[in-house]
């Protein structure tokens, strides 16, 4: 059975994209912690990232680096955290999240819920950046 992701790469399911290659795709996380959070994963459905081969995990994070950039340009902040926690969905992912403090990165915390509008409308501004 395909994961979540899986269906978000072949189109089942729609998200808001920031940016796609052939082999990675990056999209707004739609439980953000943060205005600007994005998922990054590779289109090659793998539970975990250290699964991957070594070149593949090297072109996924110099993906991730540039969605990173795009990030921090849209939504000034400190750093832009990486997070790698992967339970809730069974197919490797980074988290890209605008922070000022580390607890800007606790998962435990609510999260934020943006409109279809919102949603829309970052996206663009990170497609843009």
């Amino acid at each position: 059975m395909s994961s979540l992701f899986s269906k978000i790469v072949a189109g089942e399911i729609s998200a808001h994209k920031v940016a796609e290659t052939d082999n990675h795709l990056a999209f707004l996380d739609i439980m953000p912690l943060r205005r600007g959070h994005v998922l990054v994963i590779p289109k090659k459905e793998i539970d975990n990232i250290f699964s991957i081969e070594d070149d593949e995990l090297g072109e996924l994070m110099i993906f991730a680096k540039k969605i990173a950039k795009k990030i921090a340009k849209e939504f000034p902040c400190r750093k832009v955290g990486v997070a790698v926690v992967g339970l809730e969905v069974p197919h490797a992912h980074i988290h890209l999240i605008p922070i000022n403090n580390v607890s800007d990165m606790d998962f435990k915390q609510e999260k934020l819920t943006l409109s279809p509008e919102e949603l829309t409308d970052i996206a663009q501004r990170l497609r843009t950046a």
